[in-house]
């Protein structure tokens, strides 16, 4: 049974701005299920990178990143691009991706670097710094709770890439730390979306931040 949505309350979207009707019929948001996918991926990885689990378990994310982290996300983001939402879709399908690519190099291609390992880690990490960071910008016009997740994240993989480019394991711990703090606010923004569009009013604010 398809839950009612509420105008504004899709924490992916501006303020005013609605799924529209698509052929006749009235697509789920997919929202909830991509932040859900990210957050969960993330606060596995996250309680590695700040040490409180032992690092010897490090595989455990890898199933995680794949199936849930990765293709349930990029999932999610090719529904956004049906549903007409540009920013969740490229979100979506962008971080899905990167889940998979975080898959595919621990499992196939980290073995075959044969430089300094930390320094392409590092570009790696860089480069979704650079993304995170503009999504962030764009991110201004959706809503509070997404913003706060974007920002979260962009400083996360700033101090994941220093970290692992100088090998400073302190700051890849604070860069866990952090990415406990984004997976908490993803969560949030997900289970948002979930609540106000079961509930069929707002229960858990998201803050919209579109144009009125």
């Amino acid at each position: 049974m398809e839950a009612a949505r509420i105008q504004g309350q899709d924490p992916t979207r501006g303020e005013g701005e609605r799924a529209p009707v698509v052929g006749g019929w009235k697509p789920a948001d997919p929202g909830p299920l991509g932040l859900a996918a990210f957050a969960m991926t993330t606060f596995v990885l996250s309680m590695f990178n700040s040490n409180l689990v032992d690092s010897r378990g490090l595989p455990v994310v890898l199933g995680l990143a794949l199936a849930y982290g990765g293709i349930v996300q990029l999932l999610a983001g090719m529904w956004e691009f049906r549903t007409g939402n540009t920013f969740g879709a490229v979100a979506f399908c962008s971080f899905g991706a990167f889940w998979i690519s975080f898959w595919a190099l621990n499992v196939f291609y980290a073995k075959g670097i044969t430089g300094n390992v930390g320094h392409a880690v590092g570009v790696y990490l860089w480069a979704w710094a650079i993304f995170t960071a503009y999504m962030t910008i764009a991110a201004l016009r959706v809503s509070g709770a997404v913003l706060l997740v974007f920002v979260l994240l962009t400083v996360t993989f700033i101090l994941l890439a220093i970290g692992a480019s100088g090998a400073h394991e302190t700051l890849t711990h604070w860069g866990g730390y952090l990415g406990l703090a984004t997976a908490a606010a993803a969560w949030y923004a997900s289970a948002a979306a979930v609540t106000n569009s079961t509930f069929g009013r707002t229960v858990m604010p998201v803050m919209p931040l579109g144009r009125r």
